[in-house]
This record gives C-alpha cells, structure tokens and sequence, in this order.
C-alpha cells in the first residue's frame, strides 16, 4: 500500500477509523477484535445507523504508531466480511 501517512503524520498519534458496513448487529465487536488485536486499549466506538437502516458506520480511534500500523490497521478492517468502506 501507497500512503503518505509518515509525510502527513507524526507517530505515535491518535487516528480516527470510520468503518462502513451492511447493518450487522455485530459490526462493533467485530471492529473492536480487529483493532484489539494491533492495539490493545479500553476502546468505546461510537455507531450510527444509515437513513434507511441498510448500513452502519463505526468510528474508533486508535494510538498508531508507524505508517506499517496504519496501513495494516486499514487492510485488515477491510477484511472483516461485512464492511464496504474504510476511510
């Protein structure tokens, strides 16, 4: 992956995820294992429904360390089946 995240940023830092997906009930715990898993932390994600309640959006902030943290942090929300969309 490409990114400029080492030009723009200075690490460690926080770094806001905001996760869409199709409306799963599990959507949370699911973006909560992943970022667990690359950085453990007492995380509280906020989530809000679409208009038409076909999709949700999860915003979590975590403490990236490196570009490699972030760019592994991206690809792997990514990965998790429900989600179309991580930004």
């Amino acid at each position: 992956m490409k990114t400029k995240f080492d030009e723009y940023l200075e690490f460690p830092c926080q770094f806001p995820f905001k996760v869409l997906g199709t409306n799963d009930d599990k959507l949370i715990e699911k973006v909560v294992a992943v970022v667990q898993k690359h950085a453990a932390g007492d995380y509280r994600p906020t989530s809000k429904p679409s208009a038409k309640g076909n999709y949700q959006s999860v915003t979590i902030t975590v403490t990236a360390q490196s570009k490699q943290h972030l760019e592994t942090l991206y690809k792997d929300l990514a990965d998790i089946d429900t989600v179309r969309m991580v930004m």
